[in-house]
């Protein structure tokens, strides 16, 4: 059997998409979501992808549901953190529980996860730690304040983390979409949209595939060596 890799919000979006990658490269995955059953549902009958529904912001669901994954198909070798949410809105405008809710979910959710498995994976002297960030961690953008600090937030997350954890066989690593077709630029208008694309050197948003592809990168055996790093995939958008 392959490893074990567990995707947060692995049913939809760009987690689907990781999540499917994941499967057909030889991983046993693990798909958890936190709040639309039937999509859910739907996402692991077509797939066969065992789905687990948990809080990511909340620290003991976590913890419990690793060890639901683990009981079911054994420690978790590598956790992609993919789980996110947005509440735009500018910051002088924006009420506390926006701002608290997306760091809850974007950035907490990655103590939360990780701590959950990483003893598993130290023991064990093998791990794969992938968030998933944004273009907006790098170069900011307005209205997203709160989406912003937490997608940055991450970035220190994955280097700090990579340091402690080399020595014991793990690495950590983190992966800064840009624009990619999804739910969360489905609200976008045509206008708006052009105007993005014309920011794009390659002239198009990305599909969530090649997100996947780069995780499935990352999450190899063979990609011991790359640790503590960001991978930027954005057509061109933004050159770190």
């Amino acid at each position: 059997m392959g490893r074990v890799a567990l995707v947060t919000g692995g049913s939809r979006g760009i987690g689907a998409a990781i999540s499917i990658a994941l499967k057909d490269t030889g991983y046993q995955v693990a798909a958890n979501y936190a709040g639309n059953d039937d999509a859910a549902r739907e996402f692991s009958a077509e797939t066969g992808i065992p789905i687990f529904k948990w809080d990511v912001a909340d620290h003991d669901a976590c913890a419990a549901g690793v060890a639901q994954v683990a009981e079911q198909l054994g420690t978790v070798e590598v956790l992609v953190n993919n789980a996110g949410i947005s509440r735009d809105g500018f910051l002088h405008k924006m009420p506390e529980e926006n701002w608290d809710r997306v760091i809850d979910v974007d950035l907490n959710s990655c103590y939360h996860m990780s701590h959950a498995v990483l003893n598993g994976m130290r023991g064990a002297g093998f791990g794969r730690i992938i968030s998933i960030s944004s273009i907006n961690g790098q170069c900011g953008m307005m209205g997203v304040v709160n989406y912003a600090a937490a997608k940055a937030g991450m970035l220190g997350f994955t280097k700090a983390l990579a340091l402690e954890n080399a020595v014991k066989g793990l690495t950590v690593n983190a992966i800064c979409p840009g624009y990619v077709k999804t739910d969360l630029i489905a609200h976008v208008s045509d206008e708006v949209m052009d105007g993005i694309i014309k920011g794009i050197p390659v002239g198009r948003i990305g599909e969530p595939e090649e997100i996947a592809r780069c995780v499935t990168f990352l999450a190899d055996d063979n990609a011991g060596f790359i640790t503590g790093s960001t991978i930027s995939v954005n057509g061109g958008a933004y050159m770190a």
